[in-house]
């Protein structure tokens, strides 16, 4: 007769939108689960709710203990360099201090970064031994927050996350139903995306691992020209293909903010074991869609 898993207590550090839902999935397994975040209300059911901020040492003197996981998914307040520092290398640095301070030793960290390390934009391939060279501030300081956690105390694993959609985060799909859709000209623009349940899938699976790579891609297994993914929408929505954009009289669009072009591999994380719940942005989206109506 196997015996059941060992429970874990597991400090979810940013328990936001994808801290949350994993920190659910951990809570309905029977971890204990500690969920960190400046005002602590709304937690899912039982997570145990730690006020702290992780801007301010301070706070943090009242970590929980005991714990055999730390999992640090906050997200920045804001675009800007001096909020991405403070989310991505600050808080990260903070959290180790306050951890060494308390005497803890957990047996691994994760870490949520992004595919914006890489800063290829014709389309290439890239998985974890491709050179990271961010095209902006934000993959710059996701990077240096990457190299404090990888050369930090505690075991960690970076997982470099694509572009999260979910419940509440369907931009494209309501772009298309609002007719504000536009189809980029020019050569196809590669994008990768992860549903926010398959993030807290990923995480949850690597927590629960015997070990794990320090550096893992978190994009599901379809990285897709955008202009195919806007057709494909508006197909399922019963509307007509969205207008190409007219550069020169169009200015109304997020293109005013860099914009890659890669496609992401997965196969590192595939050959961990780990099964998507939503492998394309077909399925995500269709359930979307569907639950819209």
């Amino acid at each position: 007769m196997s015996q059941p898993a060992p429970r874990l207590r597991v400090l979810v550090a940013g328990c936001g939108y994808v801290g949350s839902a994993l920190a659910a999935d951990l809570a309905g397994d029977g971890h204990a689960v500690f969920g960190l975040r400046r005002r602590p209300v709304g937690l899912p059911p039982g997570v145990a709710p730690i006020a702290a901020d992780l801007s301010d040492a301070a706070t943090l003197g009242a970590l929980p203990r005991g714990l055999d996981a730390v999992v640090y998914a906050a997200a920045a307040d804001g675009f800007s360099d001096d909020a991405y520092r403070a989310a991505y290398l600050d808080g990260p640095c903070r959290l180790l201090d306050a951890l060494v301070a308390a005497g803890e030793r957990p047996r691994r960290i994760l870490f949520t970064s992004s595919t914006a390390v890489y800063g290829q934009s014709n389309g290439e391939w890239v998985d974890e031994t491709s050179e990271t060279r961010p095209a902006g501030f934000s993959g710059a300081r996701l990077l240096e927050g990457e190299s404090a956690l990888l050369g930090g105390p505690f075991p960690a694993t970076v997982v470099r996350l694509g572009g999260i959609y979910g419940p509440g985060r369907m931009r494209l799909v309501e772009s298309v139903r609002r007719g504000e859709a536009r189809l980029r000209p020019g050569p196809p623009l590669y994008t990768n995306r992860i549903h926010r349940d398959d993030c807290a899938g990923v995480l949850r699976h690597l927590l629960l691992a015997a070990e794990a790579a320090p550096v893992l891609i978190g994009v599901d297994c379809e990285p897709a020209a955008e202009a195919g993914v806007l057709r494909w929408i508006a197909h399922e929505l019963g509307l007509p293909e969205p207008p190409v954009a007219d550069a020169a009289a169009d200015g109304s669009d997020a293109r005013a903010r860099p914009r890659g072009s890669k496609r992401c591999s997965n196969r590192r994380l595939l050959a961990t074991g780990y099964r998507f719940r939503f492998p394309t942005y077909r399925e995500g989206y269709a359930a979307a869609v569907r639950a819209r109506g």
